[in-house]
């Protein structure tokens, strides 16, 4: 199966601190899985490293309040028009981040709280009806989802 991944989850330094955070589980995809890596955020336009963002009543806000919600509606227009390119059943996505993030995202505070909810491309993506992951359940890509690729 084709799965996008977060490009960050590969070794890519694109985090907003200019880093990467490369994940072993991430990396053994590749030997079932073709694997194509972006960063929504990057595909939006914003540079790295970059303030960090968090959603803040719908919109995406650095801690100043400046609103990036257009770039980051962009890069998720982006990584879903490279999922359908690339025929993909899936994505393998950082976990709680601002785009990437599904089921829990950090809660627009800059506190490091948690709360119910999915980052700006996770939920164009699932809304698109691809599979998600993210690094710490990726290992349960099922066989269900391997099949539904046909």
């Amino acid at each position: 199966m084709n799965l996008l991944v977060s490009a960050c989850l590969l070794g890519v330094r694109c985090r907003y601190s200019g880093t990467g955070c490369p994940n072993n589980n991430v990396f053994k995809l590749a030997e079932k899985h073709h694997l194509i890596p972006i960063c929504p955020e990057q595909l939006g336009g914003l540079s790295t490293p970059r303030d960090p963002v968090e959603l803040v009543s719908g919109r995406a806000a650095t801690r100043d309040g400046s609103d990036r919600t257009e770039q980051f509606l962009r890069g998720a227009e982006e990584a879903l028009r490279l999922a359908r390119l690339y025929r993909c059943g899936g994505a393998v996505l950082k976990s709680r981040s601002p785009s990437c993030g599904f089921g829990k995202i950090y809660d627009g505070t800059f506190s490091g709280t948690l709360t119910e909810g999915n980052g700006v491309t996770a939920e164009q993506l699932a809304k698109a009806g691809l599979f998600l992951w993210n690094e710490e359940n990726c290992g349960a890509i099922s066989e269900s989802a391997e099949n539904n690729e046909e």
